[in-house]
């Protein structure tokens, strides 16, 4: 392959991404969702405890799990984790029921987003997964708050040239 542009190391800033969806999202605005970076389930946790100013949230986790695949196009995949959160009256299950449509919805919205970035991104040689899953958090989770979360798979290409000046 002679395409310089597999010499670099692509990224994806998801984070970047999802705060411009957040702040650019009509439903998000008109509900108040803010966006904010956590690690892991652990700090959704945490930054829930801590919430003083907002009843919703995106959060994009900065841990990013993944793997190399060694064949005939190596490449490496990274994960990112989305989190949406919104709170409302403890022990109101139509409320939280509300509140899980309304994130069902803004998911959909962002999906309608990212699908007619999917061209652009994968110019970049950076390679969307097509199956992003939604997954909703029991109840059980925080207290008051209703929470959910999808993951975006994306794969770069990876040279695995081996490189004698590289070793002792």
């Amino acid at each position: 392959m002679n395409d310089s542009r597999l010499e670099k190391n692509y990224y994806w800033d998801a984070a970047d991404y999802f705060r411009g969806l957040t702040q650019r999202n009509k439903l998000a605005q008109d509900q108040h969702y803010m966006f904010a970076e956590v690690s892991g389930l652990d700090g959704l946790e945490e930054y829930i405890a801590t919430m003083q100013s907002s009843r919703a949230a995106v959060c994009v986790s900065d841990i990013s799990p993944g793997y190399t695949e060694m064949n005939n196009t190596p490449h490496t995949r990274r994960v990112k984790t989305v989190f949406l959160m919104k709170r409302h009256k403890i022990n109101d299950m139509a409320a939280r029921g509300r509140c899980m449509d309304e994130m069902r919805e803004l998911f959909r919205q962002f999906m309608s987003a990212l699908f007619k970035e999917r061209t652009r991104i994968n110019e970049g040689l950076l390679y969307l997964d097509p199956r992003v899953q939604f997954t909703e958090i029991e109840r059980y989770f925080a207290a008051g708050a209703a929470c959910a979360y999808f993951q975006i798979s994306l794969d770069t290409y990876t040279n695995l040239v081996y490189r004698e000046e590289e070793w002792l």
